[in-house]
């Protein structure tokens, strides 16, 4: 799988040659700024096309297996945000919350749009995550630490098959940091969900089981492009 981009006179390509994530995975992709761990967070989280691909495909068990790559060539968009929206949670760096809903609403937002009932998933979730006395309030009226356990909530809520993290403890204390990403492989696992981090701090996620990637960054043959790989 690679994806190409141009920016001006830069251009960037990132390389997949083989990837494979089971359902019980951890994964780590290590990297520096601009490696691109983000552009293939968005790929897995099928926010982002391909250029190219001999293959992508996601299957969940007891479903008939989804061909992504011929899915984003047709321009099936139903097809693909039906699947990301039942399947996938995204942790972004900086929360991503809704800032006009309330904690509880921004967590029960996924399971809103499948139309789940109200079983008391979000609030063991914000148990689990120690948030819970927080659930009537604003996003902009937490800690940066609390706003990203109310992210990786958010992610679990509606139980996805994925769930992919960039960066989520970057902005907050090494303490914090350690305490929100035991808790997000403890509730994935929980879940029985795959999880795919992003981050530059490889130390921090060791301890939790997760298989790093090989990953190779180079600039080309002087042609200006920047290349970049991840892969089992």
């Amino acid at each position: 799988m690679v994806k190409r981009r141009a920016a001006g006179q830069a251009a960037f390509e990132l390389r997949v040659p083989s990837l494979s994530i089971g359902a019980d995975d951890r994964v780590a992709l290590v990297g520096v700024s601009g490696s691109g761990k983000s552009t293939l967070l968005d790929i897995l989280a099928v926010t982002l096309s391909p250029s190219s691909a001999d293959t992508f495909v996601l299957a969940v068990s007891e479903e008939p297996e989804v061909d992504l790559w011929t899915a984003w060539q047709d321009h099936r968009l139903d097809l693909l945000a039906d699947f990301r929206r039942r399947h996938l949670g995204y942790v972004l760096q900086t929360g991503g919350l809704l800032p006009y809903l309330s904690v509880r609403a921004n967590i029960d937002l996924p399971r809103q749009l499948l139309g789940l009932p109200d079983d008391g998933t979000v609030e063991m979730l914000a148990e689990a995550l120690q948030i819970a006395a927080q659930l009537a309030k604003r996003p902009m009226q937490l800690s940066v630490g609390e706003r990203q356990r109310v992210a990786v909530a958010r992610a679990l809520a509606h139980r996805p098959r994925l769930i992919v993290a960039d960066e989520p403890t970057a902005s907050v204390d090494p303490i914090a940091a350690v305490n929100i990403q035991s808790l997000l492989v403890e509730l994935a696992a929980r879940f029985g969900a795959a999880v795919v981090v992003a981050t530059h701090d490889w130390e921090g996620l060791e301890p939790f089981g997760f298989r790093r990637l090989r990953h190779e960054l180079s600039s080309g043959n002087g042609d200006g492009v920047t290349i970049a790989s991840f892969s089992d």
